[in-house]
């Protein structure tokens, strides 16, 4: 995990395809896709013909397809896997073995042993995996490791993130555990076990809580947890849908000082905001508004065009997979 230097050869272009037409590949990942320069959308595949052809047309994509493996067949060299977490497993498999490098949705599949399945038959055939966290990608994210890095705030004590927002039960397949595999945990709770690894390193031990206090459905509308970093202190995350008042937050707690990060998680309209609190030293803020999908799409281009592997692998998917694994056998 860390930055890439953006190093593209000129003249190169990575084709894609995008599977899965859902909310947030029509009004987020595509509008996005859309302002990188050096990659071009080929070929679209939803399950539903009617969905496939009205997202193409909207974005100016002629080949859509309704079947996978003829999606699969078209001349493209990456592929966006946005469809729901039941299907991930199954259509990273089949993108791996028809060779495309593959940039799937979080979280990576239903459980540990489909995760690491993806991961071998990826590396079997010569693919390259990554899973789509973002939230690293953020420059204020980035400026923070690299103060954490210098030494700036001192061995760390504790690392915290949380992300709160209402998301009440409905149709959506979020709710039903088979198709989702959980609830705010999997959902938006991988999202900061990432984040927590990201500043603290690697986790060895992880204790916590899954519950439904506001709203009951199959899956828990609450996780909290915390985890004990392999070299550094501890880390914590809180992660619901069941609050009206969205907050999201990093806390980094070190022996000269602190770090906090605010708005980074979800929260496009405002600018996120850096605090950084040295002994000794005069509190400083920064603000800054970034696109972080941007960020992260540029990235993942730059491994594939270049030969590298991504910033994000098949593996840091699998690592955050079995942490949310072990919680949810605790809670069960």
């Amino acid at each position: 995990m860390g930055k890439r230097k953006l190093k593209i050869p000129r003249g190169k272009r990575l084709t894609w395809g995008v599977a899965g037409c859902g909310y947030y590949t029509e009004n987020t990942f595509l509008p996005t896709f859309q302002l990188l320069k050096k990659s071009k959308l080929t070929a679209i595949y939803s399950s539903s013909e009617e969905r496939a052809k009205k997202v193409g047309s909207k974005f100016g994509v002629a080949k859509t397809y309704s079947n996978f493996d003829e999606f699969l067949k078209h001349d493209f060299k990456a592929v966006y896997i946005g469809s729901a977490n039941y299907n991930h497993y199954e259509q990273v498999i089949k993108a791996a073995k028809a060779g495309k490098h593959i940039l799937c949705e979080k979280p990576m599949a239903l459980n540990v042993q489909q995760a690491e399945e993806m991961v071998n038959v990826c590396k079997e055939n010569n693919v390259y995996l990554s899973i789509n966290y973002i939230h690293q990608f953020h420059p204020l994210v980035v400026k923070a490791k690299e103060l954490i890095e210098k030494q700036m705030i001192g061995k760390i004590v504790s690392v915290s993130a949380s992300f709160n927002a209402d998301i009440p039960p409905s149709d959506n397949f979020r709710f039903k555990k088979k198709l989702s595999g959980g609830g705010a945990l999997r959902d938006v709770g991988t999202h900061m076990i990432d984040l927590l690894r990201f500043f603290g390193g690697e986790i060895e031990e992880v204790k916590g809580f899954m519950d439904n206090i506001i709203y009951k459905s199959e899956v828990e509308d609450f996780a909290s947890a915390v985890v004990k970093f392999y070299k550094n202190g501890y880390g914590h995350f809180n992660v619901s849908y069941n609050t009206k008042r969205f907050f999201n937050r990093i806390e980094i707690l070190g022996y000269k000082g602190a770090i906090s990060i605010e708005n980074v998680i979800g929260n496009k309209p405002s600018p996120s905001k850096l605090t950084i609190d040295l002994h000794g030293e005069t509190k400083k803020a920064f603000r800054k508004k970034a696109n972080i999908l941007l960020f992260r799409l540029r990235d993942f281009q730059s491994a594939i065009l270049t030969n590298e592997q991504p910033t994000i692998t098949g593996e840091d998917g699998l690592i955050n997979l079995r942490i949310m694994a072990e919680l949810e056998n605790q809670c069960q």
